[in-house]
């Protein structure tokens, strides 16, 4: 018997009833026979405690429901949404945000429809779901939203910058005192996610394992990202990393990562990924996922009014926009002009090594940049595409893959009818991260969009 049997099936009288009401032809999402959720989310808490609420309660809110309530769920970090349509009917979403890695084993539990996590999905973990089918595929894995880890301060702490070496000795005990940076004198306190959550998971990855450091055993561990920026705010010696949204009266650093600039956590700098601590948020799914409150869900994420809701929450959407790149004597000459006479877009479209194929999400984000230009009357040639790549390899093979991942990218965009003015490969010229590391190897890797 079909999972969908506990459904009602309403679409054609929902059909109907729109057409005589004049409201819009889709069909009514089926509703379930009994007290059951529409929909268990597990994961994240970045996600799970206010994006995902936010999100579900859109997709709701779209559907027709209203008298929408968010209650505490039996735990801390839970909650369930509850909704009621036209004819009075209760509705229930639940969300349990205990780390991202929970995600992924209640979807293989069968407890949740859907994953929501702060980091992709690692090798073993997508091993252990091979029944489910392929959650790195396509259908299976869905970029909602880009967020950045900010690292934070209390407000009167003088320090601007760091570093990400520096702050991987920090966050190891290496560095224990102030002064040591140049700071008040004082012993220096961290704050750290727990080892669940993918906020953790990206700090880990992106500071201390990238050189070859773990955490503190002083450390103070928070499950709840709102109870650990409320810490170091009220701690003068605090320092702790956090997910952009969380920051709210604390002080952020600047951050830098190899030769690149140091950066804070500004939107359009996380929006392309170029600021040393940008990550993606993730919904997993089954690939053939039947429950249709699932799908809809992701669906609706993609939109532009399910983007909308994402900055709204503080996170940065995936909107194209241009921002305007000051010029600096370290750019090659005909970049730098490019920097004088164009604005770049707020994508970045990225690579794994040796690879010109688009993932996921750059998938997405062609679909985005058509839809970008062809409303800023620019899709026949006003934009220019820039490859870059990594120094893993000769200066010449570098520059030969930057130019082919922007050759992909070009064949990408003309299938939507855009036209170029041109395109280039500038190596291993710019880069954003070390290269010491596959993640600041993978961040260099990119293609760039411009427009006049």
């Amino acid at each position: 018997m079909s999972r969908l049997a506990p459904f009602r099936r309403l679409a054609p009288f929902a059909a109907l009833l729109g057409l005589l009401l004049g409201a819009p032809t889709q069909a009514a999402l089926p509703l379930p026979d009994d007290d059951r959720p529409l929909l268990r989310i597990h994961g994240s808490n970045t996600i799970g405690a206010r994006l995902a609420p936010a999100l579900v309660a859109g997709l709701l809110e779209r559907e027709g429901f209203g008298s929408l309530r968010i209650e505490p769920g039996r735990l801390a970090n839970e909650q369930r949404l509850s909704a009621r349509d036209a004819q009075g009917r209760r509705v229930t979403v639940e969300i349990a945000a205990h780390g991202s890695g929970t995600g992924f084993t209640a979807l293989a539990a069968g407890q949740a429809k859907i994953a929501a996590a702060s980091r992709p999905i690692k090798a073993e973990e997508a091993r252990r779901l091979a029944h489910l089918g392929d959650l790195r595929s396509r259908e299976a894995e869905q970029v909602i939203a880009i967020d950045g880890l900010a690292v934070i301060l209390h407000p009167d702490n003088p320090l601007n910058s760091l570093s990400v070496e520096q702050l991987a000795r920090v966050f190891s005990g290496e560095i224990a005192r102030w002064e040591q940076l140049g700071a008040p004198p004082g012993a220096i306190r961290l704050y750290a996610r727990d080892a669940r959550s993918g906020t953790w998971d990206t700090f880990n990855e992106l500071v201390l394992a990238a050189h070859g450091r773990s955490l503190a055993a002083g450390a103070r561990r928070f499950e709840s990202s709102e109870a650990l920026s409320a810490a170091v705010s009220a701690d003068p010696r605090g320092i702790g990393f956090i997910g952009l949204p969380y920051i709210r009266h604390a002080k952020p650093l600047a951050l830098q990562s190899g030769d690149a600039r140091p950066m804070l956590p500004g939107t359009s700098l996380v929006a392309s990924e170029d600021y040393p601590l940008a990550r993606r948020l993730y919904l997993y799914l089954k690939p053939e996922e039947d429950n249709p409150w699932a799908r809809a869900l992701v669906r609706f994420a993609q939109s532009p009014r399910g983007q909308a809701l994402v900055a709204r929450e503080g996170f940065v959407a995936q909107t194209v926009q241009a921002m305007k790149v000051t010029p600096h004597a370290g750019m090659p000459e005909r970049y730098r002009r490019l920097a004088e006479e164009a604005h770049r877009l707020t994508v970045s479209f990225r690579f794994n090594a040796g690879s010109a194929h688009l993932d996921s999400k750059a998938l997405q984000d062609v679909l985005r940049v058509q839809q970008y230009l062809r409303a800023h009357h620019k899709s026949q040639g006003q934009a220019v595409l820039v490859g870059f790549g990594d120094a893993s390899g000769s200066a010449e093979r570098t520059r030969l893959l930057s130019k082919l991942r922007a050759l992909a990218v070009q064949r990408e965009l003309s299938r939507g009818g855009i036209l170029l003015r041109d395109i280039d490969g500038l190596g291993e010229a710019l880069p954003l991260a070390a290269d010491s590391a596959d993640g600041g190897r993978q961040r260099n890797r990119r293609v760039e969009v411009w427009v006049y």
